[in-house]
């Protein structure tokens, strides 16, 4: 992927990506560095009628659900910064349910990460932050 330093539009092949293409390519971006890091994948794109959840992974006896953030430019703030109460809610409200419906992990810890990936003049600036944030529910 290229990201074009006077735009910060993202182009792969020459071909500009559209917002979706884009999000989809930042996820994989987001999950192969948390793979290197030890984590392993259990969901991509966990959807419920509560939200959904970028990347559910697995952190030794940890289960990881991941919010990828991309901001092209940090005038409002960083990728994090735009995780605002209410998405955190449905990001816990989503995780609760997956629990629910996958008992084998619900006796595990849990945990809330974000990967902002953020640009500055062409570069990208890639940041986890292990526990985010904490659940809103029970």
């Amino acid at each position: 992927p290229i990201l074009s330093r006077t735009t910060g539009d993202l182009r792969v092949a020459g071909q500009s990506l559209n917002s979706r293409q884009a999000g989809e390519l930042w996820e994989k971006t987001a999950e192969s560095f948390l793979c290197t890091h030890g984590l392993k994948i259990l969901e991509r794109n966990y959807s419920s009628r509560f939200g959904e959840i970028d990347l559910i992974m697995e952190h030794g006896e940890t289960v990881v659900f991941v919010e990828v953030r991309y901001r092209k430019s940090r005038q409002h703030g960083d990728g994090a910064e735009s995780i605002t109460p209410d998405k955190q809610s449905r990001i816990s409200r989503t995780a609760g349910w997956y629990l629910a419906n996958n008992p084998d992990k619900a006796e595990k810890f849990c945990r809330f990460d974000v990967v902002s990936i953020d640009s500055q003049q062409g570069d990208q600036d890639l940041n986890w932050i292990r526990n985010a944030f904490y659940s809103t529910i029970g």
